[in-house]
């Protein structure tokens, strides 16, 4: 199954070009999961719960890999973790 993750950073940012490219790469609207808060200052519930829905050999859609993370470490770590139990991101 393909899922795509939208953030943007604050409410006065539009989350709609991020969406249309993932509608433009097959994922069902109800497969996109948006967000709409700072990855500093918030806990990102669209994307845990993402997290939860997505299983093995299922693919997460990010259209800039700085959606994936608030900074590089935790980049990297999400990376790892999602790797490791054979969820793909692209």
């Amino acid at each position: 199954m393909d899922y795509g993750y939208v953030r943007v950073s604050s409410v006065s940012q539009n989350p709609d070009r991020q969406i249309r490219e993932m509608l433009k790469r097959g994922i069902k609207k109800t497969h996109i999961y948006v967000e709409q808060c700072s990855g500093k200052t918030c806990n990102r519930p669209q994307f845990m719960k993402l997290l939860k829905k997505v299983k093995k050999g299922d693919t997460i859609f990010f259209t800039s890999f700085d959606r994936l993370g608030r900074n590089y470490r935790e980049t990297l770590e999400m990376w790892n973790m999602l790797t490791k139990k054979n969820k793909w991101i692209l």
